[in-house]
């Protein structure tokens, strides 16, 4: 995500192994959920503003994600 509020991004460590290597997979995967998290709630979230109330967050998500989720798909 870094300070630019871009998603998507992935960490690449070159030449690691063993704990490093699953370190680095752990928050590529926890920044690829959250990534098509978000991505999936501004897309439904757009077509609200534009009135279209017939969409619905499909993700899979826990926590304060899926309270979000679960907001949004009651308001539409």
């Amino acid at each position: 995500v870094g300070t630019e509020g871009r998603l998507g991004g992935q960490a690449r460590v070159e030449g690691v192994s063993g704990t490093w290597k699953e370190l680095t997979d752990s928050v590529n995967f926890m920044a690829g959920n959250l990534t098509s998290q978000v991505r999936q709630i501004a897309q439904v979230t757009t077509a609200v503003a534009r009135g279209d109330l017939s969409q619905k967050i499909d993700v899979d998500a826990r926590g304060e994600i899926l309270e979000l989720k679960n907001t949004i798909n009651t308001m539409v």
